[in-house]
């Protein structure tokens, strides 16, 4: 099994394992994409899937004791749906397992096909999570050419259609050259497109080959996003210098969220 917190190089990767939590990364380790940000093994993984892979991970989940797991995945615009499927036989073989756990999917943006979007919506995950990643101005120059801030966008906005009840959850990072106002559009942008949760994090340069960090934002900066977001009627904003969108104090909060929700 891979891990994103080891894959993606995450600040937080001590914090979240002395916690006993981990985001599974299914799909294998090598990414069909390159985005100047990620750190990632980037290639062609052929086609190759593991079809055992969705079962090996309910164990983990089992065995780690987890109440509230996240999966995500490298992109695959190798296989015909994306990797819909694999995520959910996921879903699907953990709640065999444990049905009460909540899972968050942080997905990939499947070429922005409809149906492979349905594939994993209809597994009902509790969450669903897509990241726009940059502003919409910087997005060609820090995101592989495939990718388009619009079709982020047309992600979580069809995840809506297809399930009003779902919550839905996006971030993007901070520091690679964007101005204020444009942090505040993409604000908007992901709220008018109905995400519930949105986590804002600080660009940190993974290797030499990466892209250059512009500027290190203030906690005072961070603060804040945190208190516009929540005016602009986020459930819940993550914003600070090492928040990631699987940092585990938004999963401590949304799975409050979940059970008030479900006594009321």
């Amino acid at each position: 099994l891979h891990t994103v917190c080891v894959e993606a190089k995450c600040p937080n990767l001590g914090q979240c394992w002395g916690e006993g939590t981990a985001t599974f990364m299914i799909l294998g380790d090598i990414c069909t994409r390159y985005c100047k940000f990620c750190a990632t093994k980037t290639g062609n993984p052929r086609g190759i899937v593991d079809k055992d892979e969705p079962r090996r991970v309910a164990i983990a989940v089992q065995e780690m004791d987890l109440d509230y797991v996240v999966i995500t995945s490298v992109t695959r615009d190798d296989l015909p749906d994306g990797g819909a499927s694999i995520f959910r036989q996921t879903i699907e073989e953990i709640r065999k397992i444990k049905p009460d756990v909540y899972i968050e999917v942080l997905v990939p943006d499947f070429g922005g096909v409809r149906e492979n979007i349905k594939t994993v919506i209809e597994a009902t995950p509790t969450v669903f999570a897509h990241n726009v990643e940059v502003v919409r101005r910087l997005t060609p120059l820090v995101r592989d050419r495939r990718a388009s801030y619009e079709k982020s966008l047309s992600v979580l906005s069809i995840a809506k259609e297809f399930s009003s009840e779902i919550l839905t959850k996006s971030g993007f990072m901070v520091g690679l050259g964007e101005t204020f106002d444009e942090v505040i559009e993409t604000m908007r942008d992901l709220r008018e497109n109905g995400v519930d949760f949105l986590t804002i994090g600080q660009y940190l340069k993974p290797s030499p080959r990466h892209l250059e960090v512009d500027r290190y934002v203030t906690p005072e900066e961070f603060k804040v996003y945190e208190k516009i977001g929540l005016d602009m009627g986020f459930k819940y904003v993550a914003s600070g210098p090492l928040v990631r969108s699987s940092y585990r104090a938004g999963e401590f909060f949304i799975k409050k969220y979940l059970q008030l929700n479900i006594k009321n």
